[in-house]
């Protein structure tokens, strides 16, 4: 039997820089936008890049993706949610 070979995906190229955020972080961009958590799009528990991080249900993350037309980078968002069985 052969053993599988574990890769992190935070090491690849493609993947952008994943940040979770802390509960006040979280509040504090929800107070600052004036939206709930569900008005921000999704990634689920089971991402391999949610795993990587150990994002929870309920967690926000922080994409930060360099842009190759800007100066800075630009980040996104995404709640944290299980997925349906």
């Amino acid at each position: 039997m052969t053993k599988k070979k574990r890769i992190d995906v935070l090491l690849h190229r493609f993947v952008p820089k994943h940040v979770l955020l802390t509960k006040e972080e979280s509040l504090n961009l929800l107070e600052k936008f004036r939206i709930n958590l569900n008005d921000l799009p999704q990634i689920f528990e089971k991402d391999p890049v949610a795993i990587a991080i150990g994002a929870k249900e309920g967690d926000i993350i922080k994409i930060i993706r360099d842009s190759d037309t800007t100066v800075k980078s630009v980040d996104y968002y995404r709640f944290v949610k299980k997925e349906k069985a």
